[in-house]
């Protein structure tokens, strides 16, 4: 990896905590972010695309997995919309992981967000819902490598939603997607983004 990505295990940049503003129809949020993470400074256009136009969550969507949590935006959102599911949010990131669980803390939730690495999700649980700005940086071949790792992991009923900008392959991906037989549609287009709903492969 290259030195100072946010997909960096222990990021080398000086820590910094801010507060960042979440701001959706239904969920106002003040999180905390900090330098070192993705989208260190604001919340990211993809993610908020991702929150406001990902089909609602369900009483069906009782295990729900946020891939590259970062510093917490789309599990502590999820927590909120769905208060009687549980909420795992992966990350890499040390630092990410530790802004997550205090955001967690933050909004009365660190009971239903478990924050892990990894390698540390059991690996028995299968997920109802996957939400995620995957990580597109950290290289086609690793990209996909995690995707096919997570994706496995759904119900057979599951979904997964993904926000992937244009012009950073969201279309091949989706073409890669679809050959490794996972059911693709793409749902929303729009300020160089792409949302992808999949399902689980047969």
């Amino acid at each position: 990896m290259n030195a100072g990505q946010y997909f960096d295990e222990e990021p080398e940049t000086a820590s910094k905590p801010h507060p960042v503003e979440v701001s959706l129809p239904d969920v106002a949020l003040t999180l905390t972010a900090d330098r070192g993470v993705f989208s260190a400074d604001h919340l990211d256009a993809g993610t908020k695309l991702l929150l406001l136009e990902t089909p609602p969550l369900t009483a069906t969507d009782q295990r729900i997995l946020d891939v590259g949590c970062g510093w917490g935006p789309i599990a502590c959102v999820a927590a909120l919309r769905a208060p009687n599911a549980h909420i795992w949010a992966v990350d890499t990131n040390q630092r990410a992981r530790a802004l997550t669980r205090a955001n967690a803390e933050s909004i009365g939730a660190a009971d239903r967000i478990t924050v892990a690495a990894p390698d540390e999700v059991d690996p028995d649980v299968r997920f109802d819902r996957i939400l995620s700005n995957p990580p597109i940086r950290i290289g086609k071949t690793a990209l996909h490598d995690l995707l096919v790792f997570w994706l496995d992991r759904l119900t057979p009923t599951g979904r997964a939603h993904l926000v992937v900008q244009k012009h950073l392959g969201s279309d091949s991906l989706a073409a890669w997607l679809d050959r490794q037989h996972y059911p693709v549609e793409r749902l929303t287009s729009r300020a160089g983004f792409r949302i992808l709903e999949l399902g689980a492969r047969p």
